[in-house]
């Protein structure tokens, strides 16, 4: 092969090698369709919640006790007990007290008697009075001991009532239904008037006192639905009403809040712990109130001078726009926004650093899109 046909193929073959490298190159640098995980924008309520802890206690609960001192001679339920009204719990020896009744019984058939005694006397004297045959002293004495014997039988009447009471009260007795939850007695126990015998728990409910701090105390209503967390059932929660709201700071510039538990949980106890919901209307850091857009944090990027931006899908061109948004809070991993965005707007939700405005880009498929 003569040397100029050589030459022409090596030089044939360099530019086919030159092309395809360019041809590769040109390949390389096309831009790809960058998928982009997203979220559709609606507005909804700027709503703010605050869990405060609490402990719960029965609606119904007091402690009983003898309005009268005494020796206990039985004690009828056990610690635990369910008891019904009106249920003897405990009795006192009655012994005494009967003495007492019938010494205060003795007392006014006494002061019966001197009534009637008295009481003639006077007669005698007024009839005798009228016909000027007794002077006026001896009326006037007569008519002052009849008022004496009459407030004496008063006053034995009053004692056989207190008698009476008193031998009443040597039996205590259950003031509603409900449980025995503390029992502070035994049998032969002395015990004296007021002393703390029983503990017992009505069967009207149970709810949750929490202190609310005095920032958000005038945000609450009475009669307000909650939401309720148990330690005891991390799982589950309940609903609650706030029945009592105090007008007085009780430590730390707290207020006492009273929230009776509406949907009780079966195993749920007085004693135990409980956390409380208050949602209340939020303002942003511009002091924005009404209904805003709720984003993912990884939705936002941050812009010069601290402002936020994000990307818009524009669903003609199949582009992202950059567009500034004014941001007002973050609330459980979610950005509250005011302004910047519209209903029905797509949003890039993750991976903001590596778009740019402008760029083409699909949506992921709504099964995969992510929030995070």
């Amino acid at each position: 092969m003569p040397l100029s046909c050589n030459k022409f193929v090596l030089v044939s073959l360099f530019l086919f090698i030159l092309l395809a490298g360019c041809s590769e190159k040109e390949k390389k640098f096309e831009e790809a369709i960058r998928p982009i995980a997203w979220q559709e924008v609606q507005k909804s309520s700027f709503n703010q919640v605050r869990r405060l802890s609490g402990s719960i206690y029965p609606v119904e609960s007091t402690n009983l006790s003898f309005e009268v001192g005494g020796k206990v001679d039985q004690v009828n339920v056990k610690l635990g007990a369910t008891v019904t009204r009106g249920e003897e719990l405990a009795l006192l020896d009655i012994r005494n007290f009967n003495l007492s009744m019938q010494s205060s019984q003795a007392n006014l058939q006494k002061a019966n008697a001197a009534l009637s005694e008295a009481d003639n006397e006077f007669k005698r004297y007024a009839e005798l009075s009228e016909k000027g045959l007794v002077s006026k002293s001896g009326y006037d004495n007569a008519k002052a001991a009849f008022e004496s014997a009459m407030s004496a039988v008063n006053l034995a009447k009053a004692q056989v009532d207190i008698s009476s009471k008193d031998l009443s009260d040597s039996i205590l007795t259950a003031p509603y239904d409900g449980k025995i939850t503390k029992r502070m007695i035994e049998p032969s126990m002395q015990v004296s008037p007021g002393q703390l015998i029983f503990e017992i728990e009505g069967e009207g409910g149970l709810e949750v006192q929490v202190m609310v701090p005095e920032t958000l105390i005038q945000k609450l209503a009475m009669a307000s639905e909650v939401d309720i967390h148990f330690s005891a059932f991390p799982l589950l929660k309940s609903k609650g009403q706030i029945t009592e709201i105090s007008s007085r700071a009780a430590s730390a510039n707290a207020f006492p809040v009273t929230v009776v538990i509406t949907s009780s949980l079966e195993g749920l106890r007085a004693g135990m712990t409980a956390e409380v919901d208050f949602v209340f209307s939020g303002v942003g850091r511009t002091g924005f109130e009404g209904e805003s857009f709720h984003l993912p944090i990884s939705a936002l990027g941050a812009d010069e001078g601290q402002k936020a931006y994000v990307y818009i899908y524009d669903k003609e061109k199949q582009i992202i726009r950059k567009r500034q948004v004014q941001t007002e809070s973050i609330i459980n991993n979610q950005v509250i926004i005011s302004s910047g965005l519209n209903d029905g707007e797509i949003v890039a939700t993750a991976g903001v650093s590596f778009l740019r405005d402008g760029q083409s880009v699909r949506l992921l498929d709504k099964h995969v899109q992510r929030f995070n």
